[in-house]
């Protein structure tokens, strides 16, 4: 009888353990992320953070779903379709200047990674090499919009290279097969991705090098979500922050929890330079000591002032206040 009686209590106490357990789990709330694009090494914290339970530790259940481009993310999360968006700020603020209901709630990219990407053997290295030579582009793709501002300041005409146009993998098609001298693109990925095709050198030439520095990569939001649910927002940014300032210091660990979570993203080389092309980005030079994802007021209004110089948003809509707040930043 005592025997029984203690397996009855064991019992007892393992159904009890278990739906604690199961009542914790469902207390967790869901996030849905949708990224800009397919998986690439820039994205590789929000991996990392999520292997090493930095989301589940703050009570959510992170959902990591790729995008088809930074405008298409930032209408899903308009439309409430996803909780969040990672996304190319500029692209959002162009959309939000229209009406959507969308801010920034923290800045990954804080120096521009728009570049113009060559070959080496091109010998593209200042702006002036690309004179007479044939672009790739994306029209009404981020780096296409600020094209023409990169040409303003860097002395350029339109007429001084030719240019054909195709989606991001035929732009990286038609430089590897020579169609094309360079393409305009980011240098986050798709310069590593030239490399891994061609085993040869790549020059990339970023356009804030130039005077066109813009904010780029962002986590953001619906504004009814940072209204009535704050202490979320600030749970999935306590999370996130973690989780750059880990991939930091241990970029291959990041690499490898994105391997591991998608495997058929791309090789462990190319995401580890894309990463830590990334990592170069995370802060502008005057904002060394802040933590990531916070940005300084004057990147954020040298960001909304080009996207004005190029035509992407009118004057009248010069607040850097209507698309990002860093008040639920740890």
């Amino acid at each position: 009888m005592k025997r029984r009686n203690i397996l009855h209590i064991a019992a007892a106490l393992g159904l009890s353990v278990l739906a604690c357990n199961s009542a914790w789990s469902q207390s967790k709330d869901r996030v849905v992320l949708m990224l800009n694009w397919y998986v690439t090494g820039q994205h590789a914290p929000l991996f990392l953070g999520k292997e090493k339970g930095y989301f589940e530790q703050e009570g959510i259940d992170l959902v990591i779903q790729e995008g088809r481009g930074s405008g298409p993310t930032t209408q899903a999360v308009a439309a409430k379709n996803v909780t969040l968006g990672y996304v190319d700020i500029g692209t959002m603020i162009k959309i939000a200047a229209k009406g959507a209901p969308v801010k920034a709630i923290g800045v990954a990219l804080q120096k521009s990674p728009m570049a113009v990407i060559s070959l080496a053997e091109k010998g593209i290295t200042k702006p002036s090499d690309i004179k007479g030579k044939i672009v790739a582009m994306t029209a009404g793709d981020s780096p296409s919009q600020i094209w023409p501002l990169f040409l303003k300041k860097t002395g350029l005409k339109d007429g001084d290279f030719k240019t054909i146009n195709g989606d991001a993998q035929t732009k990286i098609n038609a430089v590897v097969n020579g169609q094309a001298d360079m393409l305009i693109g980011y240098s986050t990925d798709q310069n590593n991705e030239i490399e891994r095709l061609t085993k040869k050198r790549v020059n990339t030439m970023l356009f804030a090098d130039y005077g066109v520095n813009m904010a780029s990569s962002s986590i953001i939001a619906h504004t009814s979500l940072i209204k009535e649910k704050p202490e979320l927002l600030k749970r999935f940014l306590r999370a996130a922050t973690k989780a750059f300032e880990e991939a930091q210091k241990n970029p291959e660990e990041a690499v490898n929890a994105v391997l591991k979570a998608a495997p058929n993203t791309g090789s462990k080389e190319s995401l580890l330079k894309g990463l830590n092309s990334s990592i170069a980005l995370f802060r502008a030079s005057d904002n060394e000591k802040n933590r990531p994802l916070r940005v300084t007021k004057k990147v954020m209004d040298d960001t909304v002032a080009m996207m004005i110089e190029s035509g992407g948003i009118p004057p009248s809509a010069d607040n850097a206040n209507n698309y990002y707040t860093d008040d639920l930043l740890p």
